[in-house]
């Protein structure tokens, strides 16, 4: 888990805020809190590594209708939904949401621990997944028309012989093409780069025959 990562609390109830403030700072998590979604909101943090842990019914934005503003904001945080003795259908309503998990008061200190580092770690492979998608997406963008021509082809488990036919070139350009790719595409092998390509999307072959 990042040392860096920071949970966002948000209850209208003071005891239960700090005492939940005080149970992650015990586990060496930083922790920051606010009486509301709305002055969460206001404030709203850039998330970086983070989640929001919030009580599902309060005054105002309910933890509902804070994600959905999440959403609408482009805000990607793992959000896990704090519920009350009895709120089952607000639980699912909240999973359905987009929540990552969901804790029923009185909560046991070990679940909601394991719940915040799973949201925490999840939200890492997250962007590291973006960030290696987003560096594959800019050297696909380096490629010419013919080599991505070419990678489609590979992609879609052609041997060069039959790319070669389908664009109307020799073998033996092919092989030039697909050294290029290798090499633009920072790819160890073959595998490596149609791993890379599924990552961007590049599964058909809509320049071959």
């Amino acid at each position: 888990m990042n040392p860096d990562a920071i949970v966002h609390i948000i209850d209208d109830d003071d005891a239960a805020r700090d005492s939940l403030v005080f149970l992650l700072k015990t586990a060496g998590i930083k922790a920051h809190a606010y009486a509301s979604a709305e002055m969460f909101l206001s404030a709203l943090p850039v998330p970086g590594s983070s989640c929001v842990v919030t009580d599902i019914r309060m005054p105002g934005l309910s933890g509902i209708e804070l994600m959905g503003r999440l959403k609408q904001l482009d805000v990607n945080v793992p959000v896990i939904v704090m519920t009350g003795h009895g709120d089952v259908p607000l639980a699912v309503e909240a999973m359905k949401s987009g929540a990552a998990d969901f804790l029923e008061k009185p909560f046991d200190d070990e679940a909601m621990l394991a719940a915040v580092k799973a949201a925490l770690n999840r939200h890492e492979h997250e962007d590291a997944r973006d960030a290696e998608k987003k560096a594959i997406a800019e050297r696909l963008a380096t490629l010419s028309n013919r080599e991505r021509q070419v990678l489609e082809g590979l992609v879609a488990g052609h041997p060069n012989k039959t790319i070669g036919y389908d664009l109307g070139i020799s073998a033996r350009t092919i092989e030039i093409y697909r050294a290029n790719v290798m090499s633009k595409m920072s790819a160890s092998s073959l595998s490596d780069l149609v791993r890379m390509a599924i990552i961007t999307g590049v599964t058909t072959t809509p320049g071959l025959k």
